[in-house]
């Protein structure tokens, strides 16, 4: 797939789009913690953060799903590739399977 499909200008919104299955609840408790204060940092706001799904199409299945908004996505890169998102991250794999985007409002 083209990454550049789709992709809106270099300010505009972007959003971390994630599924997540997770495996151990109480390591992951330490993730949600960890995830929230690298997001407050580099100024992510979560607008999605678990809650109910309904497949309204298609044969999706997602677990535990998770919206970021960055305000463009040099600040996304950022929060990733943070050592505060690191330190996060390393313990999300630990406790979940997880698929993530970045994707970009037009």
């Amino acid at each position: 797939m083209n990454s550049e499909v789709g992709r809106g200008t270099s300010t505009s919104k972007v959003y971390i789009v994630a599924d997540i299955e997770v495996i151990d609840p109480a390591v992951y408790e330490d993730y949600k913690r960890l995830s929230s204060a690298a997001a407050e940092k580099y100024h992510g706001r979560w607008l999605v953060r678990g809650g109910a799904v309904d497949v309204l199409e298609g044969d999706w299945q997602p677990h535990r799903f998770v919206v970021v908004e960055f305000e463009d996505e040099a600040a996304a890169r950022r929060w990733y590739a943070s050592p505060e998102y690191a330190a996060a991250r390393a313990v999300r794999q630990r406790s979940a399977r997880s698929s993530l985007l970045l994707v970009h409002s037009t």
